[in-house]
C-alpha cells in the first residue's frame, strides 16, 4: 500500500528521507542541474503541428500548457505518432488527446534525492517554479511555472560529470 511505501512518501513530500548512505549529489538541488528553457505546447495544437514542431526543434516531448499557465501534462513524439497510426487519435485532433495527464511536479528547491525516488518510477518530471502573481484590483495569486522537463539521463549527466568520489 502506498502509505507504507517510503519512497512513495518521500515523492509525495508526506516524509523526509532518511537514507543512511546517501551519496555526494543526494542534497544538491534540482537548479543546479542547469535545464534548458522547455518546448511549451499549447493545448489546440493539432497532433500533425506536434509531430512537425517537436520533430522541427528535435524534442521528444514537451509539455501541455493553458494560456492560465495551467499544466495539463506531457505530449511526445512516439505516443503521438502511435496513437495516430493506431487510428486511436487523428492528425486534426487536438494535442490534448495524447497528453499524459499522470506526471510528477518537483521544484527548483527540490533535492536531487527526491528527483531520483521520482525518476525510479517516471520518465520525466515537470520541473515547476512558483511565483505570486498581483492583479490590478489588488488581488494575487500563486502561479506554477514551467521550468523545465528532467529525465533520468539529465540526472545521471549532471553526476557522471560533476563526480566527487
Amino acid at each position: 500500500s502506498k502509505f507504507v511505501n517510503d519512497k512513495w512518501m518521500i515523492k509525495n513530500g508526506f516524509l523526509n528521507d532518511v537514507q543512511e548512505h546517501k551519496p555526494w549529489w543526494w542534497n544538491i538541488k534540482v537548479q543546479k542541474l542547469n535545464l534548458s528553457a522547455p518546448l511549451i505546447l499549447l493545448p489546440e495544437v493539432s497532433c500533425q503541428k506536434a509531430i512537425e514542431i517537436l520533430q522541427e526543434k528535435g524534442y521528444d516531448q514537451a509539455p501541455v500548457v493553458a494560456e492560465s499557465g495551467l499544466i495539463l501534462g506531457m505530449v511526445t513524439l512516439s505516443n503521438t505518432l502511435t496513437s495516430v497510426l493506431a487510428g486511436n487519435a487523428e492528425f486534426s485532433d487536438p494535442v490534448t488527446k495524447v497528453t499524459y495527464d499522470q506526471f510528477s511536479k518537483i521544484g527548483l528547491e527540490d533535492s536531487l534525492g527526491k528527483l531520483s525516488c521520482i525518476l525510479e518510477n517516471d520518465h520525466f518530471a515537470i520541473v515547476v517554479h512558483e511565483q505570486m502573481q498581483c492583479g490590478g484590483n489588488g488581488s494575487s495569486f500563486m502561479k506554477q511555472m514551467v521550468f523545465g522537463v528532467v529525465t533520468a539521463m539529465d540526472l545521471l549527466t549532471f553526476v557522471s560529470r560533476n563526480d566527487k568520489k
